[in-house]
C-alpha cells in the first residue's frame, strides 16, 4: 500500500516516497512533505542545473550549491 502525504510542493495529497531519498534532517523533511512526483520534478531540474553550471558532484562546494537550489525549488527556502 502506498503512503499518501500532503505534498507541500504540489499543494495536494499525493503518493509519498517509499524511503528517505536524502540523508539527515533535510531528508526527513523531504520524506514527510515531498511526493514522488515532486521529487521526480526536482531530479529533472537538478540534472539541468548540473549540466548548465558544469557542476562537479565530487566538489563539496558544488554539492552545497545543489542542496541550496534543492531547498529553494522544493520548499522556497533561500537558505
Amino acid at each position: 500500500m502506498s503512503r499518501i502525504i500532503f505534498c507541500t510542493f504540489l499543494k495536494k495529497n499525493h503518493e509519498g516516497q517509499d524511503y528517505q531519498v536524502y540523508p539527515g534532517k533535510l531528508g526527513k523533511k523531504i520524506y514527510n512533505q515531498i511526493s514522488k512526483k515532486a521529487w521526480h520534478k526536482w531530479i529533472t531540474k537538478q540534472t539541468i542545473l548540473i549540466n548548465e553550471k558544469k557542476l562537479n558532484m565530487f566538489d563539496i562546494m558544488h554539492q552545497k550549491e545543489i542542496e541550496k537550489e534543492m531547498k529553494f525549488f522544493l520548499f522556497n527556502e533561500s537558505n
